[in-house]
């Protein structure tokens, strides 16, 4: 007795049986753009991701300061006015080079050498072009956790550090 092969269906029915791999696909796709909204969104929201994320971002921009006072030879200086949480950076009597502000729900400390500061409720710290500063301390704080930015003023280093400190 021989056995026979069965014929494979043919036509509609055939196909009605999965899915194709461009289905699958784009199912993937929507997938993964649901989540990096629904990511973006919580770790946004998050108070203690805020505050790290904008102290870091001012430890960068102190940092950049810093490098451009020691490439370019000419005295930089960091500007920030609490009240408002904005801040600047460029070259002393000179337009500012670049700028920006913190968000709203963060409050703003800082504590910097009075000779540098260029108006009344603004804080500056000056870097120089042999790499050192005024110094000065930016804390930033929200909910009860605080990040603290220490400019050191013998060589200008810049450190961030978890806790508030002395303000």
């Amino acid at each position: 007795m021989t056995r026979r092969a069965r014929p494979l269906p043919v036509g509609p029915a055939a196909r009605a049986a999965g899915f194709t791999l461009l289905e699958l696909l784009l199912v993937a796709a929507v997938m993964a753009a649901a989540l990096a909204l629904v990511g973006g969104a919580v770790v946004g929201a998050l108070p203690g991701q805020q505050l790290r994320e904008a102290s870091g971002r001012i430890a960068a921009e102190l940092r950049a300061t810093r490098a451009r006072a020691l490439a370019t030879g000419a005295h930089q200086a960091f500007v920030i006015d609490p009240a408002t949480r904005r801040w600047q950076s460029g070259p002393v009597d000179a337009a500012p080079r670049r700028q920006g502000e913190l968000p709203a729900a963060l409050r703003v400390a800082a504590t910097v050498a009075r000779e540098a500061q260029p108006g009344p409720g603004q804080a500056a710290i000056l870097f120089f072009a042999d790499g050192s500063s005024t110094g000065g301390r930016i804390v930033l704080s929200r909910d009860g956790a605080a990040w603290r930015i220490e400019v050191g003023w013998l060589i200008g280093s810049v450190r961030v550090e978890r806790g508030e400190g002395a303000p």
